[in-house]
């Protein structure tokens, strides 16, 4: 709870505000809006910031030695970009994520003159994996363990009035969306995730590998896919999509002991769009640190209960009722 009551109020820990890089990118219009930043050991956190739908709030919590997990939003003529990147097995596929996806998004999207569809979101994530596998190849004789390297990929776009939701892995965003007049706050969970405990999922894998009996694996109570790695799809993980890389020299808890005739993870997103509503007043971007402990509906209540307090007087405070969608961000692993 004080995760997320952090960004809706006042706090001490001051900084002039700045575009950080991997957290908050510029794009084409910039995206910091005179938000201001504050940090308490491994918390950090952005607040009131401004971009092109409304405003943001932004927080990341260190969970790791190294932080895998990187964040973006990006405003311009296109409208809005939100990226949440939950690495695991290393930093850099998420990093290499939040310098390129939105790189790529940006200028397919140019092709199309600015019109935003779900085929330029799906083709922007194809360009990124595409690029990551030959980083990994380029690199396979120094850094092989750069194979095992992955991260979930949850987009948010929000064009004219239309909000696209592309997702990779169990990174979750969830609408607060108004009930009528009663002032009341329901949650809508917007994404669809690709963990192997959802027992869809399990089906899903078992009719893709049909003659496998070992495609999903229960160990110490959670499912993994071969028994490794609980997400089915995500950018990266190249050593369960591509059998030259399951091999010698990589660590030998990664390698499969029977050949792979075709690949296992995917990193095709699962997309969906949504009509912005008049009643819809606010989403939340996290990865799955924050939904481990808090519901759909838990989190969007306190988002509810916790307004922002207006920074200086001369900024003004909007009702709630006259509010802009807004994207509330928070990354945690």
């Amino acid at each position: 709870m004080n995760l997320l009551s952090v960004c809706w109020n006042p706090f001490g820990h001051e900084v002039e505000s700045h575009e950080t890089n991997g957290v908050l990118g510029g794009g084409d219009g910039g995206g910091s809006g005179g938000s201001r930043e504050g940090k308490d050991g491994l918390l950090w956190f952005r607040d009131i910031g401004k971009y092109g739908s409304g405003e943001f709030s932004m927080a990341v919590i260190q969970a790791n030695q190294v932080l895998e997990d990187q964040s973006q939003i990006e405003s311009g003529q296109f409208g809005t970009f939100v990226g949440i990147y939950d690495g695991h097995g290393g930093p850099e596929a998420a990093r290499y994520v939040c310098d390129n996806l939105f790189s790529h998004f940006r200028a397919i999207t140019a092709e199309s003159e600015g019109v935003v569809t779900a085929e330029t979101i799906q083709r922007a994530f194809r360009q990124t994996e595409e690029g990551f596998t030959a980083l990994v190849s380029e690199l396979w004789s120094t850094r092989p363990n750069m194979a095992t390297v992955g991260t979930c990929c949850l987009v948010g776009v929000i064009y004219q009035q239309t909000l696209f939701i592309a997702n990779l892995g169990d990174s979750r965003v969830v609408l607060g969306k108004k009930v009528g007049n009663t002032g009341g706050m329901a949650a809508m969970q917007l994404s669809t995730e690709h963990n192997a405990n959802i027992e869809a999922i399990r089906h899903e894998l078992k009719e893709l590998h049909p003659t496998d009996p070992q495609i999903v694996v229960l160990k110490h109570g959670v499912w993994r896919v071969k028994g490794i790695i609980q997400v089915s799809r995500s950018i990266g993980d190249v050593y369960m999509k591509h059998a030259q890389y399951n091999r010698e020299p990589i660590n030998a808890r990664f390698r499969l002991p029977e050949p792979m005739n075709m690949p296992i993870l995917s990193a095709n997103p699962t997309i969906i769009s949504h009509a912005l509503h008049p009643n819809d007043s606010f989403l939340i971007f996290a990865s799955d640190g924050l939904w481990e402990h808090l519901s759909n509906e838990k989190a969007v209540a306190i988002v509810h209960s916790h307004p922002r307090a207006c920074q200086k007087a001369s900024q003004g405070c909007p009702t709630r009722s006259s509010e802009k969608t807004r994207n509330e961000i928070f990354g945690s692993s």
